[in-house]
């Protein structure tokens, strides 16, 4: 009964009893089982993306009324491990005058930057890689890995149209960090843990009630961290042919892309851990492993919302994108983040439903006060019209 409802604490416990039976040190078997679980986290996510980038691309084809992958298998569930073998077959081209270490370097780092954040994440109770007491600082940290790689990528390629892709993603994704972090601060605050796990116990009431304008602004700089719609600048087609890969032939192409794809779905994840209550359910404390379950259906949620936000907006100007960081999400993200730390320190934590509806009221304040002052802005901003009347047109 302890496996069908708390399978991997069996099986970790199962194979500790195992290798020290067989004679080996304390230590070494913590080693051993460490790094199984890293081996099969990180292959796990690899292979969930195979399935992830025909979902994604079959629900972008729906939402802009066309039919996505249709071709190779039923519906097209096959579709990826044709482009699989096509990217593993291409010819392996080393551009000339590349800096061979930072360009072979950019796609690892891509890749590995994302599967690392899977260390930190409580999938259930007592599913998780390692439960540290900075994970959300841990967080922040691995992310950054992957904008370097994006900057390698560009500065290692030798070709003008990478390099400016990559000075985009340093723009971005560095400017977008500021107000991430200030609204990662607030489950941080109310948790009063950097534990991820002990954020999630502490949400009796998810956080997204309780602060949802750290929550909005914490969703769209993750969207606008990992650079995809409608903060696709450092990548877009038309004025940078391909953005910071475009030296890239197959197998490391194909890198950065499934780095895409799998960013795409682990921010959802961290969404869900931080303001949905992550692993949080009915009955997971009887059946810990629905704790999984419960996660991926509010990850789901999350993540089929920003792919249709990436299927339907258009892309920003870097002008518009840098507006709206500096001048918007900044200084409301601040905002939030004071009235919600002294709110939460006036009010005892027994009064549990008095917080939280105060707090919500408050964010409600708190937006519709940064509605009117974006609203003033704008108006100031519309240009004169000089000329209204028709110009003469000219005729034969």
């Amino acid at each position: 009964m302890n496996f069908l409802t708390d399978p991997i604490t069996f099986l970790t416990n199962w194979l500790r009893s195992v290798f020290l039976g067989w004679g080996l040190s304390a230590d070494l078997v913590q080693f051993i089982l460490y790094a199984l679980g890293a081996a099969i986290l990180a292959s796990g996510a690899m292979f969930f993306t195979i399935g992830l980038i025909w979902a994604e691309r079959k629900i972008l084809g729906r939402v802009q009324d066309r039919l996505g992958p249709n071709r190779v298998g039923p519906w097209g569930i096959f579709q990826t491990f044709a482009d699989m073998v096509k990217i593993f077959t291409k010819e392996y081209i080393l551009p000339q005058g590349v800096d061979w270490v930072p360009f072979n370097l950019a796609p690892v780092l891509s890749v590995g930057s994302v599967l690392m954040l899977w260390a930190v994440i409580p999938l259930a109770s007592t599913v998780y890689g390692v439960n540290i007491n900075v994970g959300a600082l841990y967080l922040i940290a691995v992310g950054a890995i992957g904008t370097l790689g994006f900057i390698l990528a560009g500065w290692g390629s030798n070709n003008k149209y990478a390099l400016l892709g990559a000075f985009r993603a340093v723009a971005q994704m560095i400017s977008y960090e500021v107000p991430m972090v200030i609204s990662l601060l607030v489950p941080v605050m109310l948790s009063e843990s950097l534990g991820m796990n002990d954020i999630v116990q502490s949400q009796k009431i998810w956080y997204i009630f309780m602060a949802p304008v750290p929550a909005l602004i914490f969703f769209v700089s993750s969207i606008a961290e990992v650079g995809r719609s409608p903060f696709d600048v450092l990548e877009a087609d038309s004025e940078l042919v391909a953005g910071f890969n475009i030296e890239y032939p197959g197998l490391k192409f194909g890198m950065f892309y499934v780095g895409d794809f799998l960013h795409g779905f682990t921010i959802a994840v961290i969404f869900s851990t931080l303001f949905l209550g992550g692993w949080r359910g009915p009955f997971v404390e009887q059946v810990p492993i629905l704790g999984v379950v419960w996660l991926m259906v509010k990850t789901v949620v999350v993540w089929f919302i920003s792919v249709v936000i990436r299927g339907t907006m258009p892309r920003f100007r870097i002008d518009q994108i840098m507006v709206l960081n500096w001048k918007f999400f900044v200084p409301l993200s601040l905002a939030a983040f004071l009235v919600i730390s002294i709110l939460a320190k006036v009010i005892p934590a027994e009064w549990l439903a008095v917080k939280v509806v105060v707090l919500l009221i408050s964010n409600g304040i708190i937006w519709i006060i940064a509605d009117r002052i974006l609203n003033a802005f704008l108006q100031r901003r519309e240009r004169v019209v000089v000329m209204q009347q028709k110009l003469p047109v000219a005729r034969p």
